[in-house]
């Protein structure tokens, strides 16, 4: 009893309250009592069970005192729109509640007295009003009965009957709309109308793009449904908008209805014509008939209508009257034969020139024709006969002339190839693409000296005539040839005695060079450090220059006198080259010179008795004279009358033929004379 709300007599255990119980509080108490005898430390105890029995002091309370429920006018009968609930705080039939309607404005509904639901009794949906508010009462089942006060302590319920949201909205205005490309940002394009036949908020409609303008080229209020634009309109981008707008009504749950509506887009002659190229290039062949088709403009208007109509044209300009175009196709073709030497390249404007739209607008391409080349000309060369002088001494592959043609076609019908005619004796060719004429040996203007044959140029056709011209190569000497004696060795003789200028010989050399480098001069190159001699530096005649004497120049009285000269043999040329020969003169005797001998006298001693036979002595003698002019005999001519000395004739030995007698003759004097 922690509250103290019970006491116990200590000598007789009478349990009794002290204060007001209360059922509601607590409904169970559980005692603890204790029994001690005296002062003794021995005691007992035991529980007392007392249960707090209810009295009905407590009335059903509602926990509001009002409630607003909306239902829809379309429920049935039956149908449960609201659950009342009171407490009470007491318990068993004290506190089993029963509920009732106090106080009703309708029939219309009722309440189980037991769960306290609200139910329908009849369809409100004809009902006018739109609002009832029904009180509510709670009774306990005590005795006596308590219940909550009707104006103050009952359920004030009020029950609003709502409409049913059970109309989409349907659209009243046109699905189809038309507007100007070039209208102003902000203009009325369209109002979009929808009714709902619902009332208060689910028949309020309010107007939504749901798709197709997602560039937001339109705006559309809610509220008015007024579409206007938002950006300015190019019909050419997009000439056509498929809106998908929404009404959607303001019930619960909110219905809604959707169309498509169609903005078309009307054109507005804003767009120039643009050609699909604004430079246009194709050929056409040369020497075709006037009609040939050349090439198709087109150009494309993004307008509509007769805006997007096109006409064309080409305007005026170097050689366009010879091109027509067809004003509706555009097709270009030829009022001519066309020359391509004569004009290769047309440039020409062509003018989409107008649309049909008002104001009309154009444009213009440029139109670039290649006249293509047919093989109409043949290669001409700059002349018809060339002469060219070239020196003998070019390497072999040196260019001596490059030919040139021209063929005023053009392309492969205009290439020219080359190529040599007639016999060139291996001496030249011609380079077939860029008509160099080479040597292809090396040259000898002494072998052969000229040469003729002809060049040809022509192009891939073979039906054309070609193009010759006569080749007169003329080869120039060059100092490439030493002047030759027609021997290299020369003998010649000379009479001594013979007066200076005397032709003694003629030496000839050749030169196979022509002029400078073939004229030959003469010089005497050694052999004539006493200028003995002289030559005819032109004729080669090589003649004395001051008497010879033979003697002078012999070495030895039986050997002739001789000269070795060496001549040179020089060309003009630059650089002259030149050969020698060797020319031996032999100076010829003349018998001028008479034997001398070598004393003018002999004197020999010889003993009496020498022996017949014995050999005394020689004499000789020596003549300057060659020859036979020094082939000298010996006679004694005086002092050997009695005979006793006999004398040699060749070789000048005396020899002793007699004895000798000292006493008849003791000497002799021979007189001998030399031949």
């Amino acid at each position: 009893d922690p509250h103290g709300r019970f006491s116990i007599d200590p000598q007789f255990g009478i349990i009794r309250t002290k204060t007001q119980l209360d059922h509601e509080t607590q409904s169970a108490v559980v005692l603890t009592v204790q029994s001690q005898l005296g002062n003794s430390p021995v005691y007992s105890s035991t529980q007392v069970n007392i249960s707090v029995i209810d009295i009905n002091d407590n009335p059903p309370v509602f926990l509001a005192h009002s409630d607003r429920v909306t239902i829809s006018h379309t429920q049935p009968p039956g149908t449960a729109v609201y659950i009342a609930h009171a407490e009470d705080k007491d318990s068993g039939l004290n506190g089993a509640i029963k509920y009732s309607i106090a106080s009703k404005q309708s029939n219309a509904f009722s309440i189980d007295p037991s769960l306290g639901v609200v139910n329908l009794t009849r369809a409100v949906f004809a009902d006018k009003q739109q609002e009832y508010t029904l009180h509510i009462a709670a009774e306990d089942s005590g005795i006596p009965p308590l219940t909550s006060s009707l104006m103050l302590d009952s359920l004030a319920v009020k029950i609003v009957i709502l409409d049913i949201n059970d109309n989409s909205p349907s659209f009243m205005s046109s699905p189809l709309s038309y507007v100007m490309e070039d209208v102003e940002v902000g203009f009325l394009v369209h109002r979009i109308i929808a009714k709902d036949p619902d009332e208060g908020r689910s028949g309020e409609v309010t107007y939504h793009i749901l798709s197709g303008n997602e560039n937001k080229a339109f705006v559309l209020d809610k509220i008015t449904g007024l579409l206007t634009t938002a950006q300015l309109l190019d019909r050419e981008i997009q000439s056509c908008y498929n809106l998908t707008v929404t009404a959607l009504d303001d019930g619960s749950p909110a219905l809604s209805a959707t169309q498509v509506l169609t903005i078309v887009v009307l054109d507005v002659n804003d767009e120039t014509p643009i050609f699909l190229k604004q430079f246009y290039e194709t050929a056409v062949r040369e020497n075709q008939d006037p009609g040939e088709f050349v090439l198709k403009v087109e150009a494309v208007d993004r307008d509509a209508g007769l805006n997007s109509l096109l006409r064309y044209e080409i305007l005026p300009g170097t050689g366009y009257e010879k091109f027509k175009m067809n004003p509706d196709s555009g097709e270009l073709v030829t009022t001519a034969s066309l020359d391509r030497e004569t004009q290769e390249f047309f440039s020409i404007k062509g003018n989409s020139c107008r649309d049909l739209g008002s104001p009309s607008r154009s444009s213009t391409a440029q139109l670039h024709l290649t006249v293509l080349d047919e093989n109409d000309h043949n290669p001409m060369l700059a002349k018809t006969q060339y002469q060219i002088s070239v020196r003998e001494d070019l390497e072999e592959g040196s260019a001596i002339l490059d030919l040139f043609a021209s063929d005023k076609d053009d392309g492969p019908n205009g290439e020219v190839m080359y190529s040599l005619i007639d016999d060139t004796f291996g001496a030249f060719a011609i380079d077939s693409v860029t008509g160099s004429i080479v040597t292809t040996k090396a040259l000898d203007r002494e072998t052969k000296s000229q040469y003729t044959f002809r060049a040809v140029a022509s192009d891939c056709s073979t039906h054309l005539p070609r193009s010759t011209t006569v080749m007169m190569i003329l080869i120039q000497d060059v100092n490439d040839n030493v002047p030759k004696f027609e021997q290299s060795y020369y003998k010649a003789s000379v009479w001594e005695g013979q007066s200076p200028k005397t032709d003694i010989i003629q030496v000839f050399a050749t030169d196979l060079d022509s002029g400078l480098n073939g004229e030959t001069e003469y010089s005497i190159l050694s052999g004539n450090e006493n200028a003995t001699f002289l030559i005819d530096s032109a004729r080669g005649i090589l003649a004395t220059n001051t008497v010879l004497d033979h003697e002078n120049t012999s070495s030895y009285r039986e050997m002739a006198s001789s000269h070795c000269l060496v001549l040179l043999a020089s060309d003009r040329g630059t650089p002259s080259l030149n050969s020698t020969a060797t020319v031996l003169i032999t100076v010829l005797d003349v018998n001028d010179n008479p034997p001398v001998f070598s004393s003018p006298e002999y004197h020999i001693h010889v003993k009496e008795s020498i022996p017949v036979n014995s050999h005394i002595t020689e004499v000789s003698a020596n003549d300057c004279d060659a020859g036979t002019n020094a082939e000298i005999t010996y006679a004694i001519i005086s002092g050997n009358d009695r005979g006793h000395f006999h004398l040699d004739g060749k070789t000048g030995s005396v020899d002793l033929m007699k004895m000798l007698d000292y006493e008849d003759t003791m000497k002799f004097t021979l007189i001998i004379q030399a031949t």
